[in-house]
C-alpha cells in the first residue's frame, strides 16, 4: 500500500473540477441545494480516486442520476457539467452528453426497438446518457409499446457497462416517481436523485436581465415593473416553463421592440433606443402560453 501523504490542493488542482463548479455558480441562477448535490458528488468521486491511488478500498460508487423538475429549470446544463467532472476525475473517457428522449430509443414495430437503443448507447459510450422525460419510455396499458424492451437493454448496460456508461433520467417528480415505483431495477440502479426546484420571481427576473444582457439589451424601470408582473402572473398559469417561457417572453419583447423602432422609422435612432426594451414592449408582447 502506498503510504506517501496527499497534497489535496495539489491533486485538486490538476483537475478543472474548481472551474467547473464555478461555472455553475455563474452561468446557473438560484438551484442552491442542486449546486450543494453536486458539489457532495464532485467531493466523494475526487476522495475515491486519491483513496485507490493509496491502495485504499473505495467502493466503486453509483454514478447513474435522476434528475426531476419543471423544465426549464437547468437540468441538462447542470448535466453537462457532471459530465465534465466525471471526465476530469477519470470516471468516463469522453466528455461527452448525449440528450435523447423516447422516439430515439423506442421503435414503432417489432424488431425496430433493439437496434435504435443499441445505436444511441454506442454513440453515448465513454459520456453521459440524458434521457430526457423518461417516463415516456414506460407505457403499461398499451400492450403494442415496445418501451419496455427499450429499457432492459439499457438496464443490462446501466448495470454491466457502469465504466463506460453513465445515464441520467430525467422529467418532472411526479411521472418519474411512478416509473421508478413500476421499475425497481431501473430505480436500484440510481445512486443520485437530485429535485431541481421553481425558480422565484426574482431569480425569473435575475435570469432575464442576464439573457438581456448577453444580447445588450437592458430593461427601462417602466420595463422591469411590468415584467416582474408579468412572472408572477405566468407562473400561476399552465404550461410554465420557468427560464424557457422567461426566454420566449423576452424573444417575444424585442420583436416588439423592433416592430415598435421600425413604424417610427424616419427618426434618428440612438444606441439607447436600441439597447432599451420599455414597458410596452413587455405588455404588448407577451401571452400566456408558453
Amino acid at each position: 500500500m502506498n503510504t506517501a501523504p496527499i497534497n489535496l490542493q495539489e491533486e485538486y488542482a490538476k483537475t478543472e473540477i474548481a472551474k467547473i463548479l464555478n461555472l455553475l455558480n455563474e452561468e446557473l441562477v438560484g438551484l442552491v441545494p442542486v449546486k450543494s448535490r453536486i458539489r457532495e458528488i464532485a467531493a466523494l468521486l475526487l476522495i475515491d480516486k486519491l483513496r485507490r491511488n493509496l491502495g485504499i478500498t473505495a467502493a466503486n460508487p453509483g454514478l447513474h442520476m435522476s434528475f426531476t423538475g419543471s423544465p426549464g429549470t437547468g437540468k441538462t446544463t447542470v448535466g453537462l457539467k457532471m459530465a465534465d467532472i466525471l471526465y476530469q476525475l477519470g470516471y468516463i473517457k469522453k466528455g461527452h452528453l448525449l440528450t435523447v428522449t423516447r422516439d430515439d430509443l423506442v421503435g414503432q414495430y417489432i424488431g425496430h426497438t433493439a437496434p435504435k437503443t443499441k445505436e444511441v448507447l454506442k454513440k453515448a459510450m465513454g459520456g453521459v446518457l440524458f434521457i430526457d422525460e423518461a417516463y415516456y419510455l414506460y407505457k403499461p396499458d398499451n400492450e403494442r409499446d415496445y418501451g419496455a424492451e427499450a429499457i432492459e437493454i439499457l438496464l443490462q448496460v446501466m448495470e454491466n457497462q457502469r465504466d463506460d456508461l453513465v445515464v441520467i433520467l430525467a422529467g418532472y417528480k411526479e411521472p418519474m416517481d411512478r416509473f421508478y415505483e413500476s421499475n425497481p431495477g431501473l430505480s436500484s440502479r440510481i445512486a443520485n436523485h437530485i429535485d431541481f426546484p421553481d425558480y422565484s420571481t426574482e431569480e425569473l427576473l435575475q435570469i432575464a436581465k442576464l439573457m438581456l444582457e448577453d444580447q445588450q439589451y437592458q430593461l427601462t424601470s417602466d420595463a422591469e415593473i411590468a415584467l416582474t408582473s408579468y412572472i408572477q402572473k405566468r407562473k400561476e398559469k399552465p404550461l410554465f416553463a420557468n427560464a424557457r417561457s422567461i426566454k420566449n417572453a423576452l424573444d417575444r419583447a424585442r420583436m416588439r421592440q423592433a416592430n415598435r423602432i421600425f413604424d417610427s422609422r424616419g427618426q434618428v435612432l440612438t444606441k439607447k433606443e436600441l439597447v432599451n426594451l420599455e414597458a410596452a414592449d413587455i405588455l404588448q408582447s407577451t401571452v400566456f402560453n408558453n
